[in-house]
């Protein structure tokens, strides 16, 4: 790395957010599978874009087939699975946009390596604190069952630990509130907080 030289731009992140008339941050989802992390990032980047915000969504799944399609699922391949969206993400923020991401994310560390890439103010982290009964309930891609009958190891909830954010933003429970609440939740905080106006 030593022959490596950081470029700066001529144009700033402070430029690119002017522009774009909003705070940039990154909106961590993490929670198990099932606990609505897609379904609520999704529905917020509906209602973000109909009010003219610039967005942009990192999903788990699709990372794994581009991005991230050489790693599997151990503990060591999740770890770096989550630096590389880290580093991702850091670059959507650096452009001025209000980046989610839906990702298990299973251990606090990487969480906070997540954190540590953006400002403080930046960073907000959203557990998805929805029961893991009701996230095996709805399985709506059959992991679970899956993970149950052996045939997924390392499965988070199951055979692999799921770490809970201590000190989130914000923490909602699917199982309490619809998708629209959650979304009017968030809405809410961002408008608060100055990231959106």
């Amino acid at each position: 790395m030593k022959h490596i030289v950081w470029h700066d731009h001529h144009i700033s992140k402070e430029d690119r957010a002017e522009q774009k008339k909003q705070k940039p941050c990154l909106i961590w989802f993490t929670g198990l599978s099932g606990s609505g992390k897609s379904t609520v990032a999704n529905a917020l980047e509906q209602q973000l874009y109909i009010d003219s915000h610039h967005t942009y969504l990192l999903d788990g799944d699709n990372i794994r087939h581009g991005l991230s399609k050489d790693l599997g699922f151990s503990d060591e391949d999740r770890v770096e699975n989550i630096r590389r969206i880290g580093e991702a993400s850091k670059l959507f923020v650096d452009a001025g946009l209000i980046v989610m991401t839906a990702f298990i994310s299973p251990f606090k560390s990487d969480r906070d390596i997540a954190r540590s890439l953006v400002e403080e103010s930046e960073f907000i982290e959203i557990h998805m604190n929805t029961p893991l009964e009701v996230c095996e309930q709805r399985d709506p891609k059959g992991l679970y069952k899956k993970a149950r009958a052996g045939i997924i190891p390392h499965f988070t909830g199951i055979d692999s630990e799921y770490e809970a954010p201590e000190n989130p933003e914000l923490t909602l429970n699917t199982a309490v509130y619809s998708t629209d609440e959650c979304v009017i939740k968030i809405i809410d905080f961002l408008t608060r907080h100055h990231y959106i106006f």
